[in-house]
């Protein structure tokens, strides 16, 4: 691949818009699919999706788990999110999703927070539109998964709980505004 067919794949991403977030509905790129122990994610080098690791544990990603595009979280990536899906889809597929609430946590004492949602078109969620209409146990089972899945490699995550849909939206705003004032810095 040339170095300006390589500018364009990750361009093709960059100019994937974060979603409306009209009733919290937002953009997101899947990296790792529901299932999975594989840790997926975009090469920045060559915009191809890259096989960064295996998961120590034998733990699973309880859905579909990837970044929403064009936004910038607190810990220098992306915002992450973790949309909730009968079946896996596929890394480098494109759901828009609606935010129903926020997992709040550190990784090596820096916010990492984890954007919560649904497919926004599948009927099968179509009555899930707030943190309290997620069944109880898969949100026990996001929050076990999120504290324990690094932890045979040594490192520790801190949970902090959940916050509602309000606050999983004004999150990602949040992130665009840092994705475009990043720009500023990059182009400017």
């Amino acid at each position: 691949m040339t170095t300006m067919g390589r500018r364009d794949f990750l361009r093709d991403y960059m100019m994937i818009p974060p979603g409306t977030l009209m009733a919290g509905v937002v953009n997101m790129i899947v990296e790792i699919p529901k299932g999975r122990r594989s840790k997926f994610e975009i090469d920045k080098n060559t915009g191809l999706i890259k096989l960064d690791r295996y998961l120590y544990s034998s733990s699973v990603y309880p859905g579909d788990y990837g970044f929403i595009p064009q936004t910038l979280a607190e810990d220098g990536d992306p915002s992450d999110i973790l949309v909730m899906v009968n079946e896996p889809t596929f890394s480098g597929c494109l759901i828009e999703a609606r935010v129903v609430g926020l997992f709040r946590m550190k990784d090596k004492g820096v916010n990492d927070y984890k954007v919560l949602a649904v497919p926004n078109s599948d009927p099968l969620f179509g009555q899930i539109r707030k943190l309290e209409d997620v069944p109880q146990h898969f949100l026990r089972e996001v929050e076990h998964f999120f504290a324990t899945y690094k932890q045979l490699e040594g490192a520790t995550v801190e949970p902090l709980g959940w916050s509602c849909a309000e606050e999983g939206t004004a999150e990602v705003r949040s992130a665009v505004e840092r994705f475009r004032a990043s720009l500023g810095t990059i182009l400017g």
